[in-house]
């Protein structure tokens, strides 16, 4: 028997160093804006005017919030499992950056996803679920009860609204035949219909399971500030804060991706397609998010995990059934 061997050259590796970082650029630009974004929406939702100081418009107010914190000191806790303290962050921004590797972009641009992998649903939905690791180390390195208990909380909610994420994509994946996201995206723009006006149900729980999955309100129990001081990352300062914070909203930007290739057609519009109307998609949803924290209440934590497995849990599944079901019944009559 024989055995394959694969040859990486050098050339090769710093070639996907370069596409990386190609990608890691844009996105911590993308992020700097979503919290000027996010900040202007709520101040103008709140009739306030929110950043407008530093800056034209306040514009500039995302870097200075970043060079504050770059320049902050470390503070590593005396008491704190000093490894796993400092490297928590370090794998939580990582394992949010992972996951954009196999986002696809439009085809008429010069640049293209980084890995195209035909089971890219799974890879993501493997990823997303090593999210919480990260949460858990720096809520029990941090040897504080606050933290630990917000990282109990991270747990416990990602691992109940996990299922209901999982379980949204299927309807989609059961239509299109495709764990691809770029054939998932060329079949909506093929036939002229997008999967939100097909599934819409999965659609909807979707996004409530984005907001779950993200900690965002009114699920963002794993750092509610009014009961925990900020819950798993209360010990954490300068660039550690930084880097939980950069996660949380790159995982955000990515949910907004997900769900504008999933439902929303990608980067095509009646006919036409287009890398603006891709971004355009995307910044909706990113106003969905700030929209649902401005306007909703959070949500006590027995409430959460009713919800969670009471109500949203059985509605997919018993919807699940209903999509598969009847794409059986008409490939039988058809």
């Amino acid at each position: 028997m024989g055995v394959t061997v694969i040859k990486i050259h050098f050339v090769d590796i710093i070639l996907i160093l370069l596409d990386f970082f190609a990608m890691l650029v844009p996105l911590l630009l993308m992020i700097a804006i979503a919290t000027l974004f996010e900040r202007k929406i709520m101040a103008a939702m709140q009739r306030r005017k929110g950043p407008n100081v530093v800056g034209v418009f306040g514009i500039l107010q995302p870097i200075a919030d970043g060079v504050k914190l770059l320049t902050k000191e470390f503070v590593v806790l005396t008491n704190s499992r000093k490894l796993l303290f400092i490297f928590s962050p370090g794998i939580t921004f990582f394992l949010a950056l992972l996951m954009w590797v196999i986002i696809p972009v439009p085809s008429n641009t010069p640049v293209s996803g980084l890995f195209d992998i035909d089971l890219g649903l799974l890879f993501l939905l493997a990823l997303s679920t090593l999210n919480v690791y990260g949460i858990i180390m720096s809520g029990w390195a941090s040897n504080s009860f606050y933290a630990f208990l917000g990282a109990l909380r991270a747990s416990a909610q990602m691992i109940s609204y996990e299922v209901v994420f999982a379980l949204c994509l299927l309807p989609v994946v059961l239509i299109t035949q495709s764990f691809n996201l770029r054939e998932i995206v060329m079949f909506q723009i093929n036939n002229g219909c997008w999967n939100i006006f097909i599934v819409s149900p999965a659609a909807l729980l979707f996004f409530i399971a984005m907001l779950a999955e993200t900690n965002r309100t009114p699920f963002d129990l794993p750092e509610a500030e009014g009961e925990l001081v900020a819950g798993f990352n209360v010990e954490y300062s300068a660039i550690f804060f930084a880097l939980f914070f950069l996660a949380e909203y790159s995982n955000m930007l990515l949910m907004s991706t997900l769900f504008t290739l999933l439902f929303l057609g990608g980067w095509g519009i009646m006919g036409f397609v287009s890398p603006l109307i891709f971004s355009i998609k995307v910044c909706f949803i990113f106003f969905c998010f700030v929209w649902v924290r401005a306007t909703l209440p959070r949500y006590r934590y027995d409430q959460l995990i009713r919800v969670g497995w009471r109500v949203i849990l059985p509605i997919t599944m018993g919807y699940f059934l209903f999509v598969s079901g009847t794409i059986f019944a008409v490939s039988k009559i058809f």
